[in-house]
């Protein structure tokens, strides 16, 4: 049983579908997996994954002959399509290239393109849950994404950055979703000079401005404290990078659960999303989260509110969570036989 996937767009969502797609393999389909360039190193840190398609598209706009020429080549060589984004367009392809089952949610009047509809939940649930339903089995024994990345693409990256495995924290401040999800880069700055372990910088060419507003200050004092690397990596080169850092510190991010599914030792700070929508499922995560904090008074009405910049102005469900309250967390998440932190 040949299968197609078609795969989300952003690199979070690709990781949490990683459970589904575990399932899949385990039950005898072999899986083509058809990404965005940008996605699809993801998926090919999936062991189950056999072969792995970049589209050529880009952001917006149906593309409408680019999708009827792939289809054209692909027709005739699954007997699935599993449409993971509830975009019309990525409907599209699948059935063009007339693959018999095409299995996805309702989305955007989509009803002819599908041949197997689920109904879209009406809350938001977990999103592996949510990809993992597409499947058409439940009582999954393990919803931890899983990814792998090879010890050989580990030390060449390393080598080729002159970097320690385990001697480096990497921080992921970014979130392409808008500053509601941004720790602030004050404090990222205020953390990076209390640990002993130089930071690494991760995220895309857009976050560069604000990744070197947390180096920069550092490294005035502390020269070659922080390396910003954002927009300077391939996404393997990051994943390797991340796969061999002491821990890893960021936002709700695609690059959170990156490091989620390597098991790495992360805090996760939370503003105007939930983890319990988009937690990383890690043994090893810590979630800051000030909305199910006991501790914080006065408790934030507020949160979560799902907006790409603060409806009130203030953004207190990050601005409130201090450095010292992240590097009490990373220290717990870090075991008692490695370095300190500080």
């Amino acid at each position: 049983m040949n299968a197609l996937i078609i795969a989300p767009q952003w690199i979070g969502d690709a990781v949490m579908t990683e459970p589904l797609l575990r399932r899949l393999h385990a039950r005898g389909e072999r899986l083509t997996v058809g990404a965005l360039p940008w996605v699809a190193p993801v998926y090919r840190a999936m062991p189950q994954v056999a072969e792995v398609i970049e589209f050529p598209f880009a952001h917006g706009g149906l593309q409408f002959r680019a999708r009827r020429s792939i289809a054209k080549r692909i027709e005739g060589q699954f007997d699935k399509a599993y449409v993971l984004p509830n975009s019309l367009k990525s409907a599209l392809l699948p059935f063009m290239a007339s693959i018999p089952q095409r299995i996805g949610y309702l989305g955007e009047t989509r009803v002819g393109l599908l041949t197997h509809r689920l109904k879209n939940p009406k809350s938001k649930p977990p999103m592996v849950a949510f990809y993992s339903a597409l499947s058409g089995e439940s009582g999954f024994d393990d919803d931890r994404p899983r990814l792998q990345i090879n010890a050989i693409d580990i030390s060449a990256t390393l080598d080729v950055l002159g970097l320690q495995r385990g001697g480096y924290v990497v921080f992921a401040p970014g979130a392409e979703f808008g500053p509601a999800k941004r720790w602030p880069a004050a404090h990222f700055a205020e953390l990076a000079a209390r640990l002993n372990l130089p930071v690494v910088l991760l995220g895309s060419g857009k976050e560069a401005a604000l990744c070197d507003n947390i180096a920069a200050p550092i490294n005035a004092v502390q020269a070659g404290k922080c390396f910003n690397l954002a927009g300077k990596t391939s996404l393997p080169q990051a994943l390797a990078l991340i796969a061999a850092s002491h821990a890893t510190v960021s936002n709700d991010s695609g690059l959170m659960h990156v490091a989620a599914a390597l098991g790495v030792p992360q805090v996760a700070v939370f503003g105007s999303s939930s983890p319990l929508h988009t937690p990383p499922l890690n043994d090893k995560a810590a979630v800051i989260w000030l909305q199910s904090d006991p501790v914080y008074q006065p408790p934030l009405d507020c949160a979560p509110c799902f907006e790409r910049e603060c409806p009130l102005g203030h953004t207190r469900c990050l601005n409130d969570i201090s450095a010292e309250r992240v590097l009490q967390a990373l220290k717990a998440m870090v075991s008692s036989e490695q370095q300190t932190l500080e």
